[in-house]
């Protein structure tokens, strides 16, 4: 789990394999197609590297990385994972369930467009104006995995999806100052974690950086100073230009702390010791 990044989506979609309850009713819709559909080949070798990054997510997402119209970097992707004999879909839909079933990526959990459509492989995209944003490649009867099941699949930033889809993973999106949605991979912020009891707290991450909010004191020695409900602003101090809610954040040299201005004053915000996190 990302530092600060709590998951507030249930996912409900369930196989109908096995079971009597098919995938939801909205998981795949009719859409419209994109003005520059994906051509490529939806059979697309994956690599695992021992990195992170852009060029580790496209290696590992084949066919579903490829497929991806971002505005930024690819922000999710990963290849195939193994169901039994008894999990695999009897159609390519059950299959795109599947997916879900296994897997609680940040990926949007229902409607999807059947983007392409070939004998054994189905390329499932979720777009945002007219661009695919999220891609799942299906396959059917892959080796040691019978039946109809997720094989690749891939996502841009969380901020280039509506804001009730970012908002239902957990994602708390800021903006810049020429009203830009910022990519939640250099800012986001989230509620802390109710089972351990943090849910008084808020986390914001900056540029990798971990910071915290902490008026009921329940983040006690996990931060590097003290959070103040009410400071001066330092003189030394900037505005980032980043906002959200009312809030503006500010930062010093030190990046230590992170101030906070509202419509009632100025909080300062330190920063959380490294390795600190919710199991």
């Amino acid at each position: 789990m990302r530092a600060g990044h709590v998951a507030a989506a249930v996912l409900a979609v369930v196989t109908a394999a096995g079971c009597d309850t098919g995938p939801r009713p909205d998981l795949v819709v009719e859409g419209t197609a994109p003005a520059r559909p994906y051509g490529g080949p939806l059979s697309v070798p994956t690599r695992e590297l021992d990195e992170s990054g852009p060029r580790a997510l496209r290696l590992a997402s084949g066919a579903a990385g490829r497929a991806l119209e971002c505005d930024g970097e690819i922000f999710e992707g990963s290849g195939p994972d193994g169901w039994s004999a008894s999990e695999g879909g009897g159609t390519p839909e059950e299959g795109l369930a599947l997916h879900f079933d296994m897997d609680q990526s940040d990926l949007p959990d229902h409607g999807y467009r059947v983007e392409r459509r070939e004998r054994d492989r189905v390329l499932y995209s979720y777009d945002v104006d007219g661009r695919t944003k999220a891609a799942v490649v299906v396959a059917r009867d892959q080796k040691d995995r019978p039946g109809w099941g997720p094989e690749t699949n891939a996502s841009c930033d969380p901020a280039e999806f509506p804001e009730s889809v970012a908002a239902a993973e957990g994602w708390e999106v800021w903006t810049d100052r020429a009203g830009r949605r910022v990519p939640v991979s250099r800012l986001h912020s989230s509620s802390g974690a109710e089972h351990c009891d943090w849910q008084s707290a808020r986390f914001l991450t900056l540029a990798g950086r971990l910071y915290a909010r902490d008026p009921e004191g329940v983040l006690a020695g996990l931060l590097q100073g003290p959070y103040h409900a009410r400071v001066r602003m330092p003189a030394g101090a900037r505005d980032t230009g980043y906002h959200r809610a009312g809030r503006r954040l500010w930062l010093t040299d030190g990046k230590t702390v992170l101030y906070v201005r509202t419509a009632t004053g100025v909080e300062a915000w330190p920063r959380v010791k490294d390795g600190v996190g919710c199991a």
